[in-house]
């Protein structure tokens, strides 16, 4: 099971999609070293295997590398989410050393100027590389992650190109979800037909790389490469809630990253006890969910997108996913936030 914790809402970027609306200038109410250890230890109690440390950047955080290191002691592997632009050679030993498994780091176009404006900040496409050679030059590994957009639809070749010459094991697109500031940008996520077209595109691309390549928050990849006869090491799309969760920096427990809905907090109860016993969790266990999704052949291995489905249904997370290609058939649809 995978678990993502927001350890800050700080960030030295301003990225327009950004789904916990971080920044340079936002305050961030968060959890103690005492208390982020505790939440750790209940975590890993709970049978989690992965530790995604995300944000904001994490790596603003000043307890950043004794969290990944006790989070590696308790058996888990740790992995980081950041956009790179802060791993100098000095950082990059530290993470390495700390038992850091793997950086994810972000990185949405080949083009420095298309990316920057994405991520709101001028020269970071050229640190994100600098920060990804640096993670290479002390044997930490690497994944890429893209947020897919109508902006960068015609890149995603291209970027996996990139990420393989980078010595990355990995390129994740991300497919945008409307969350946090990433309702703003609403209009740029792909429909459904470019939805099933960017899935195919990047199934394709993977059985020509050595590098895994997985879309993410796109959970029709699975039967779609069931039917094409794709051997994958992933049995299921959407995992929210089933094998996976989110913790924000304050304590309170999501869904998922992309899904606004206040579980629990933490610091109120174990996270074994929310974990186990919460009626969301729960809900969404039994996979009773509405509409085509409910109806659906396929609902064991993909689940549809349960943020996406929270948006356009304006606050249902069992609701069909709007964006499945058997669910519409046209690029015209809108749907009003």
């Amino acid at each position: 099971m995978i678990i993502s914790w927001n350890v800050t809402r700080r960030c030295n970027l301003y990225c327009k999609h950004c789904y916990r609306d971080s920044g340079p200038e936002v305050q961030s109410n968060e959890l103690t070293t005492e208390e982020a250890k505790k939440l750790l230890k209940e975590v890993a109690q709970a049978g989690f295997k992965i530790m995604i440390f995300s944000g904001g950047e994490p790596l603003l955080r000043d307890d950043i590398y004794e969290l990944i290191a006790y989070a590696k002691s308790l058996e888990m592997r740790p992995v980081l989410g950041t956009n790179g632009t802060l791993i100098t050679l000095e950082v990059a030993k530290k993470l390495k050393d700390s038992g850091l498994a793997r950086a994810g780091i972000s990185l949405d176009s080949t083009q420095a100027e298309l990316h920057d404006r994405f991520r709101g900040g001028e020269g970071s496409w050229l640190k994100s590389i600098e920060g990804i050679k640096n993670c290479q030059a002390v044997g930490l590994e690497t994944q890429i992650n893209t947020t897919i957009t109508k902006r960068n639809y015609n890149e995603l070749e291209e970027i996996t190109d990139l990420a393989v010459k980078l010595g990355a094991k990995a390129h994740h697109p991300f497919f945008l979800v409307p969350t946090g500031r990433g309702k703003e940008i609403e209009k740029e996520s792909l429909r459904a037909k470019r939805y099933e077209e960017m899935i195919h595109r990047i199934l394709d691309k993977s059985q020509e790389v050595e590098i895994e390549l997985k879309p993410t928050c796109a959970p029709q990849f699975v039967p779609i490469a069931k039917r094409r006869g794709l051997k994958m090491r992933f049995s299921r799309g959407c995992i929210a809630g089933v094998g996976y969760c989110c913790i924000l920096p304050d304590g309170d427990v999501h869904i998922c990253p992309y899904l606004p809905v206040k579980v629990a907090n933490v610091l109120e109860k174990p996270f074994t006890d929310i974990w186990e016993e919460n009626r969301v969790f729960k809900e969404l266990r039994s996979m009773d969910y509405k509409g085509n999704c409910g109806k659906c052949e396929d609902l064991d291995i993909c689940g549809g997108c349960r943020a996406r489905a929270y948006y356009y249904s304006k606050g249902d997370y069992l609701a069909e996913e709007p964006w499945c290609y058997k669910a519409i058939d046209s690029e015209d649809y809108t749907a009003k936030s």
